[in-house]
């Protein structure tokens, strides 16, 4: 990720004092904890930071949750605990990631061309407790994010260093234990950053999770987040069970209960290591930032879910083995080229470069033996982003923000198959406009707009045949334009309240995917969303905050689709109505705690709408009690209205073992019931 330009006097401020610069004092001048007066700071109505507090006050079941600190983002699961979640934003289901690009710690944590789906996004490496701040911003209207982007980006930034060594033991139900250390002493001029964790569940299910998991982290740094550099070293490996999602019907007649499963052998495994270094620097004049990384990336999933529709004998599980290496290079360059009276101006040059060895496959199997053999690729991916932004202050009132972005991306694809090998590339050119207005002391509007893209799978725009039914296929372009316009409002004018509401268009040439459960490439209409969203944050007293916010999209594709005959047709799974409100209290004497509602609304299944999920709401909470000044004790609570409700839904065909034909059904994954934890933290 590259460094995005402050604003000229803060910049200068920063250089001036590089002792503010360390990242947990950073992400305090800036945001104190809160969402609040970032007036002046952003360029959108739609993009923003949390601090390390605020993200430490929220209730998360698991790491990847961390990001619906992200206003309307919502994060879900159908599957084991060690699979990559489910998100969904701005009309979109996102799947595992697609259009939503994530970033830990200057690494892209999105995978391209992955065995399972494009984009795949895992978040079970990420430690919450290292984790400064989270920036994110909706739409694509910077020019310095690339691929992914286009509904949004979630970029977490850990910290170089902790207020004080840390020893967290949590216990709960189901077979949970986590225990984490972590701490950051100065060693030769600079601070060592070190975390360990260790987790076991098994959760709620019949068919027991069985997820394990150990998770590291080392880092060297000196100086600070503006002038300084780090080295990293991280690893993750888990191994898992997994209750995927069920047919409504062997719920509804009893056959099955809620936690219960078809295939028992479900289940996966997955690694990541990675190295990388960052350095920055900051003068009066400039801001420089370069960042390089390696990442080993190792997943194996099997999956059955359609159980006996394809094959009655030997059940319908896959595998899909993936393993890659990705390396990266990111570096931008700001100068402050023009500074007179009230006009300023920054010159902002990047560089994004990427590449990725992938192998990668899909196989039948049974009780996770390979029975056969539908694909396997080796694919090697390159990308490069060049971007040039100018960022204007043409007035106390006024700002603009103007970019544009050059993307090359090559493909090249060995398949088992001749008919999918060969190489490819596509590259296209995307600009972006932001302004902001804010002619009164409290408030400010803004317009944005601008194209983004995401990359196609790899596979898809050199295949020939289908590789299950060997079926001739059109090949598809390896990257599709999105265009977005938005209008929004910030405002403090309310004492010690920030409210913004946004209005926006969002259009995709084509929402062409990837499908790693059958192999092949899907077309889709191009597709058009609207949307508004809504948000608050009011800090009433010292001791109580409150925030709500609230989003709604409308989905449709555009024109139909001609072998469909649909037009204007829902796009299924596309999320519509989402809303969060948050009660959090904190120094009460000795006491903290909180409590968040989350309605995840009802959703299209299919796209005349016949069939749609129904709401989920969940309520949960923790309770914190400081014991002396180095210790803390927390009780986290889960599902506290133990409600009965879906985690995601589906509409598709599946048979089962008793059933002669496929039966066209919804499918879906439980939230788990009512349950809590205990937590001891210890400091010294």
């Amino acid at each position: 990720m590259t460094l995005r330009p402050l604003p000229c006097a803060l910049a200068a401020l920063l250089a001036q004092a590089p002792a503010m610069a360390d990242d947990f004092v950073l992400q305090r001048v800036l945001v104190e904890g809160s969402r609040a007066n970032q007036i002046g700071l952003t360029d959108s109505a739609s993009a923003g930071s949390v601090g390390a507090r605020e993200l430490a006050q929220r209730t998360v079941y698991r790491p990847g949750e961390l990001l619906e600190a992200t206003p309307g983002l919502i994060a879900s699961q159908h599957s084991g605990e060690g699979k990559a979640n489910q998100f969904y934003l701005r009309g979109f289901n996102l799947d595992h990631g697609t259009d939503l690009a994530t970033w830990v710690d200057g690494m892209p944590v999105n995978q391209r061309s992955h065995a399972h789906g494009q984009g795949w996004t895992d978040l079970n490496f990420l430690i919450p407790e290292l984790v400064a701040r989270l920036d994110y911003r909706k739409g694509p209207y910077s020019s310095a994010e690339g691929d992914f982007s286009s509904a949004g980006k979630a970029s977490l930034v850990y910290a170089n260093r902790l207020v004080a060594p840390l020893v967290s033991l949590t216990a709960g139900p189901d077979g949970y234990g986590r225990g984490v250390v972590a701490g950051s002493p100065e060693l030769s001029g600079g601070t060592l950053l070190y975390a360990l964790e260790l987790l076991k569940n098994d959760g709620p299910w019949t068919r027991p999770d069985g997820y394990r998991k150990i998770n590291a982290v080392l880092r060297y740094s000196r100086g600070f987040a503006n002038n300084g550099w780090s080295v990293s070293a991280m690893h993750y490996r888990g191994h898992w069970n997994a209750t995927d999602q069920v047919p409504l019907r062997a719920v509804a007649s009893g056959r099955l209960g809620r936690y219960d499963t078809i295939d028992l052998s479900d289940g996966g495994e997955a690694q990541r290591s990675s190295l990388s270094g960052v350095w920055r620097k900051t003068a009066a004049d400039t801001a420089s930032s370069l960042s390089a990384y390696v990442i080993r990336n190792q997943g194996d999933l099997y999956s059955n879910f359609t159980y006996f529709m394809n094959d009655p004998v030997n059940g319908d599980q896959f595998s899909q083995p993936d393993r890659r290496v990705t390396t990266g290079l990111d570096g931008s360059h700001t100068w402050h080229v023009y500074r007179k009276g009230e006009i300023s101006s920054d010159f902002t040059a990047g560089l994004q470069v990427q590449s990725d060895n992938i192998f990668n496959g899909l196989h039948d199997t049974r009780a996770r033996r390979r029975l056969a053999t539908t694909r396997e690729d080796h694919i090697v991916e390159s990308s490069l982003g060049v971007y040039l932004e100018n960022a204007t202050r043409w007035s106390e009132a006024l700002r603009t923000v103007v970019g544009v972005r050059a993307n090359a991306y090559r493909f090249r694809v060995e398949s088992d198959r001749q008919e999918n090998s060969g190489r490819s590339r596509d590259s296209l050119a995307t600009p972006t406009l932001n302004v902001a207005y804010g002619p009164w002391k409290h408030s400010e509007l803004y317009f944005n707009y601008g194209h983004g893209f995401h990359s196609n799978d790899a596979r898809g725009t050199v295949a020939a045949i289908d590789p299950k039914t060997l079926d001739p296929v059109d090949r598809t372009p390896g990257l599709v334009r999105s265009r977005g316009v938005e209008v929004g409002l910030r405002t403090v004018a309310i004492p010690k309240m920030e409210t913004t509401l946004a209005l926006y268009r969002l259009d995709f040439d084509s929402e062409l995917s990837y499908i790693g459960d059958a192999g092949n490439t899907e077309a889709g209409d191009p597709s058009r969303r609207y949307g508004i969203e809504v948000s608050n944050s009011y800090k009433t007293n010292k001791w109580l905050s409150v925030d709500f916010d609230a989003a709604y999209a409308r989905a449709r594709s555009r024109g139909g689709n001609p072998a469909e005959g649909v037009a204007n047709a829902r796009i299924p799974g596309a999320v519509e109505g989402v809303a969060q409100l948050g009660l959090t209290v904190d120094r009460v004497g000795p006491w903290s705690g909180a409590l968040r509602l989350r309605y995840f609304g009802p959703r299209p299944l299919i796209e005349d709408d016949s069939v749609r999920s129904r709401a989920s709401v969940t309520l949960n909470g923790r309770i914190g009690y400081r014991i002396g000044k180095d210790m803390h004790i927390e009780l986290e609570g889960f599902n506290l209205g133990n409600r009965r409700d879906s985690a995601i839904d589906y509409y598709y065909a599946s048979r089962l073992a008793n059933e002669l034909d496929a039966v066209d059904d919804i499918h879906f994954h439980p939230i788990e019931p009512r349950s809590f934890r205990l937590s001891l933290t210890k400091n010294w």
